[in-house]
């Protein structure tokens, strides 16, 4: 087997084809995760709402429903291994009018087919008393104390990083154009972009743009369609669902504890107004169906609609302390629940599709749930090592957050590396230590959105107005290339154009 042949590769390094990647990490299979984007977490992962959801939104019997509770069981276990935070802060389903209440009554029987403990359906009142924020038109809701809250960045990045370190390749800025079959096994023809650096322990892309593979796994979020169909006569559809966000500063934080939504509708759970992991306010998202699977453009129409939405929900929210808007897309698949599976059509081709909300919550799920499938046809088939390894490293150790230490803590690191001394990013207290891991680790960032992505630099009030120059200095230095050449994300989003006279 050479460098570019495979027993699996992996399309798409987001939360689920990360989460599948560091399952079959357990088993001895070569395996690697292509990636289009200089970095994991580029695509629908990267904006989204950061919600764990309870599983009492589902449809009972489809694979959103059973994965979506077997995900959320699996996360406090997850966040431990994987050094990450989550927060069971508990959710709301808010009623407007009492012609409605059928719809909470509706949420709680599939909740309960679905085996989500310890449901309730609360009065406006009671809500209030746990919320006193909560609108004052709320005339009922269903209390979800199992939902919870978790940053989507640091948890696809988290789950990546071990996989890369259980031994899966991770080929970055590789564009799978076209797959065939050859065989017994596939071929991936693929174009590569290149960037101004490397990701440490990534994989370089074959110079001649093939890699083959055994089986297949296509996690391509939104243009997961357009791989399951250069495959398979049985064609899907992937819808891109666009969703407009705002985020407010940290003063906004503490108005609700809880996450709350509103009644669903067919477009979605709605907009939602939650708290984060690291103590803002996120209000959204607003849901327009487009066209171009890359139109992440926010639009001032549908941030009105987001806050306007909200205000029903909550009150005393204060809208000018929104810090930045932003907009993803989510992959809704035209059936209305996940494709998973081995193709019929197309033996050893595995569809991970239409994985929308609630994506996030199910990931840890997924993640074994394809593995034992690949594992059984593997084992099945006896053409590859699908046996368990005695080595897989089941953790993984979060870069030190310097503003969340003690006094004691911060001068202990401090010593041993003065770096984390050096404050950069104030508005989050972001030191030069921690920027300098985000670039050296396991799949390093490579850009100021991968070092935004792993410590927050530049997520804070200015966002990145004060620090981005520093940023750009320290991912020079440590990535070795000019600073002209360090990008904001993708190849051409250059911050610098050019020096000019004088000194640096």
């Amino acid at each position: 087997m050479n460098n570019y042949e495979y027993d699996v590769a992996i399309i798409g390094a987001g939360v689920t084809g990360s989460s599948i990647a560091r399952s079959l990490s357990q088993y001895k299979l070569k395996t690697c995760v292509i990636e289009k984007c200089e970095d994991v977490c580029s695509g629908t992962s990267k904006a989204n709402s950061g919600i764990i959801h309870g599983g009492h939104d589902a449809v009972p019997g489809t694979l959103k429903a059973k994965l979506n509770v077997e995900g959320n069981l699996l996360m406090d276990q997850l966040s431990k291994d994987l050094d990450i935070e989550f927060i069971r802060n508990g959710a709301m389903v808010c009623c407007f009018d009492e012609n409605l209440k059928d719809g909470l009554s509706e949420l709680y029987d599939r909740g309960q087919q679905n085996g989500v403990p310890d449901l309730r359906i609360i009065s406006g009142d009671e809500a209030r008393k746990m919320q006193p924020n909560l609108g004052d038109e709320i005339v009922a809701a269903l209390y979800i104390p199992t939902s919870g809250i978790i940053d989507p960045f640091i948890l696809t990045v988290a789950l990546a990083e071990n996989a890369c370190d259980n031994g899966v390749d991770f080929i970055l800025n590789t564009a799978v154009k076209h797959i065939v079959k050859e065989g017994d096994a596939w071929c991936l023809q693929t174009k590569t972009v290149p960037f101004p650096a490397k990701a440490p322990k990534s994989t370089e892309a074959p110079a001649d743009g093939l890699i083959h593979a055994k089986y297949i796994v296509n996690a391509a979020g939104v243009y997961a369609d357009e791989f399951h169909n250069m495959v398979s006569k049985k064609k899907i559809s992937i819808q891109a669902r666009k969703g407009d966000y705002c985020l407010f500063d940290k003063a906004m934080g503490d108005i609700v504890s809880m996450t709350i939504f509103q009644l669903p509708t067919k477009m979605g759970k709605g907009v939602l107004v939650t708290p984060t992991v690291h103590g803002n306010l996120l209000v959204g998202p607003s849901a327009t169906d487009v066209d171009d699977k890359e139109m992440t453009a926010t639009t001032a129409e549908e941030l009105s609609y987001a806050l306007e939405s909200s205000k029903k929900s909550v009150k005393n929210i204060n809208y000018r302390q929104v810090i930045t808007a932003f907009s993803g897309l989510r992959a809704h698949e035209l059936g209305g629940d996940f494709i998973i599976g081995e193709c019929e059509d197309a033996p050893g081709f595995f569809d991970a599709a239409g994985i929308e909300s609630p994506g996030l919550s199910c990931a840890p799920a997924i993640g074994p749930y394809v593995a034992k499938m690949i594992v059984a046809k593997a084992q099945s088939d006896k053409n590859a090592n699908a046996t368990k390894k005695t080595d897989f490293i089941a953790t993984r150790k979060d870069i030190p957050q310097v503003a969340n230490l003690s006094f004691a803590e911060r001068a202990k690191l401090v010593k041993k590396n003065p770096l984390y001394g050096t404050i950069v990013c104030r508005c989050e207290g972001i030191s030069e230590g921690e920027i300098v891991e985000a670039c050296n680790r396991t799949l390093g960032a490579t850009s100021l959105d991968g070092v935004k992505r792993r410590v927050r630099a530049g997520m804070g009030r200015c966002q990145s107005g004060f620090c981005a120059p520093r940023q750009i200095e320290i991912v020079a230095r440590e990535c070795h290339i000019p600073k002209e050449l360090v990008c904001k994300n993708e190849l051409g989003s250059n911050i610098l154009l050019k020096k000019t006279a004088g000194k640096e």
